[in-house]
């Protein structure tokens, strides 16, 4: 069975758009600094871009005001950037109620299981509304440049977010083409702080059991 090339899709999308000379807009939701870097880089000379921080699988609020500055901080680095185009960020209401309703009764599922859709669509499913409310062009996530994450699943639901609420989701799979080493060479340029688990609650328990000897 043939596998879906999702950057390629991404890269015919943005082809047609320099062919066309048109510049739109797109609503990046960002899952943390170090993972949204490179999409950043990569992103901003074609799209008016801004970034949507929501994340309600950050339970502790401490977690939560870390990631959502460090953004913000790396945003204004890159704004700083001489004749770089600037990218704006709108930060999505913190209800960590609504992540730990998606996850109730899946507590103990492993990380990339049925815990982990639920918690995908709801953080699409806003960044879809959103952008659909806001007359955004595009949105997607860059959570595809995650090793760890399933991209096709996220494309998938992605699609669906965006049937849903009347709003393009822009396919991606920002890990290929090198893309997550960029952005750990610009974690490390910029000093990002990067957490070595995905967000949750649950998530940092197993990733804590993980280095367990």
């Amino acid at each position: 069975m043939n596998r879906t090339n999702y950057q390629k899709q991404l890269e015919e999308v943005l082809k047609r758009m320099k062919e066309e000379g048109k510049r739109k807009r797109l609503l990046l939701h960002a899952c943390c600094a170090p993972c949204s870097s490179y999409c950043l880089e990569y992103l901003r000379e074609a799209f008016a871009l801004t970034v949507f921080f929501y994340n309600p699988n950050l339970t502790e609020q401490e977690e939560y005001r870390r990631r959502v500055e460090e953004e913000k901080r790396l945003i204004d680095l890159m704004n700083g950037q001489e004749g770089s185009s600037q990218i704006e960020i709108l930060e999505g209401r913190y209800e960590p109620e609504r992540f730990l309703e998606v996850a109730r009764g899946l507590e103990t599922c492993k990380e990339g299981g049925e815990r982990c859709v639920r918690c995908f669509a709801l953080r699409l499913g806003e960044t879809a509304r959103v952008a659909a409310e806001d007359g955004f062009d595009f949105f997607t996530t860059s959570l595809t440049i995650s090793p760890l994450k399933n991209s096709a699943l996220l494309n998938r639901i992605g699609a669906q977010e965006g049937e849903r609420y009347g709003v393009r989701f822009l396919p991606s799979d920002f890990k290929k083409n090198n893309g997550y080493l960029r952005s750990t060479q610009l974690s490390r340029l910029y000093d990002l702080y990067r957490q070595n688990y995905c967000g949750c609650i649950y998530s940092k328990v197993e990733a804590s059991d993980r280095r367990q000897p």
